[in-house]
């Protein structure tokens, strides 16, 4: 079919990378690949302004409709190659093989010297990433159907592990299959959000050294959530990590309980971001959750969240606040930050939310610092921050 000058891939793409360019610095490297790929490739069922549109191209669903792998977002594409910070021959695992666009970018910043391989734990995402990587001319790309978690130790050691869908943890086999000094980067989650974030390998524990707000696929076999509904309708729903001590039927109906609505001084234009409240309040709270509200919920006035799937959200016991905005009629496009309480405490918990909002509120792109031990490493004293435990890793953050 005849395109348009405006409408032929390379436009699509050197504008998909100009826009890319116009929120967030790249190296030349990674400009110069992204430029160079043609993604359209990858997403063949896809139309072909969608591969350079900046959403994610859904590629394979579970029969119950929910997502099984898809080619992500330019932009979290874009930012996690950056953050890598491939060199000419670097030798690269990738977790997540997708549509196999992501290890064509690896083996284009790695090199003829270097070595790219991909893994993913279904055969028909494999099949398929394998199919679009030849038919690009990526044959020297390795894919392999495996759990993403064993890694691939017969092809490490690793100078680059890049994870491309959603951890909830760090398993240790990629702690033993990444060189000292080399970097990881992946969307890790923790408290009900989720950080693209690229950790450095030192002696005995990661450290951070970016992060980037992100949503992807979750990865198989990392059972670390729960979730329930609060509400007698099943309107509002709590998700909370498997080491929270979280009562759910303490706090069944507890948004018919006591009601505390506290503002902060906080307001926001309709374009700025407030997401690193949430994490604030990990660094702080251990009672940091993520709450959902269907919009019949929200219509009743039963449970308004500031961003009704993803909020974050404090619980105690029987009580409960949530982070909430409210628009301001006498300063158009403004909104203004608060939290509201539920409960014989929720008032001691909303004021908590408050207090982090205007601790985020002196500095607005403050990221907190991220440090992982692997489970099996002894700790230094000194470590400071919040810890996390998850199974294979301890996290500690701090301001």
């Amino acid at each position: 079919m005849p395109t348009s000058t405006d409408t032929a891939p390379e436009a699509l793409r050197a504008r998909m990378v100009d826009r890319i360019l116009a929120t967030q610095h790249l190296t030349p490297p990674v400009e110069g690949a992204l430029r160079q790929v043609e993604r359209h490739r990858y997403v063949p069922n896809a139309p072909i302004t969608d591969a350079y549109n900046e959403q994610a191209v859904i590629t394979h669903t579970f029969p119950d409709g929910t997502h099984l792998s898809c080619a992500s977002g330019p932009t979290i594409v874009a930012a996690m190659l950056n953050a890598l910070d491939i060199q000419p021959g670097h030798r690269i695992m990738e977790i997540g093989a997708g549509t196999g666009y992501n290890a064509a970018l690896l083996a284009t910043l790695t090199g003829t010297d270097g070595e790219v391989t991909t893994l993913d734990i279904n055969a028909d995402v494999t099949a398929a990433a394998r199919r679009n990587l030849d038919t690009t001319g990526f044959h020297n790309v390795r894919v392999i159907t495996r759990d993403g978690a064993e890694g691939a130790p017969e092809h490490g050691p690793y100078d680059r592990i890049i994870v491309t869908v959603g951890a909830w943890d760090i398993p240790t086999t990629w702690w033993h299959q990444l060189a000292p000094g080399g970097r990881l980067v992946l969307p890790l989650r923790w408290r009900g959000t989720t950080r693209a974030v690229a950790l450095v390998k030192h002696d005995d524990h990661w450290e951070s050294d970016w992060m980037f707000l992100c949503g992807f696929v979750p990865m198989l076999g990392q059972p670390g959530e729960h979730h329930a509904t609060i509400d007698p309708q099943h309107l509002v729903t709590l998700h909370y990590d498997t080491d929270q001590p979280v009562n759910i039927d303490a706090l069944q109906n507890v948004l018919n309980r006591d009601k505390t609505t506290m503002w902060s001084q906080a307001t926001v234009g309709s374009q700025e971001p407030f997401d690193r409240i949430w994490l604030h309040l990990t660094t702080v709270d251990d009672g940091t959750v993520r709450i959902q509200a269907d919009q019949q919920a929200i219509t009743t006035g039963l449970c308004t969240p500031a961003i009704a799937t993803r909020s974050p959200a404090l619980v105690q016991h029987d009580s409960l606040a949530y982070f909430t905005i409210r628009r301001l009629h006498d300063n158009p496009g403004h909104w203004q930050l608060g939290a509201i309480g539920h409960g014989p405490t929720g008032e001691q918990l909303a004021t908590r939310i408050v207090e982090q909002i205007h601790t985020w509120d002196h500095d607005r792109t403050a990221d907190p610092h991220l440090a992982a031990y692997p489970t099996g490493t002894p700790v230094p004293p000194d470590v400071q921050g919040k810890l996390i435990n998850k199974p294979h890793t301890r996290l500690y953050l701090r301001y």
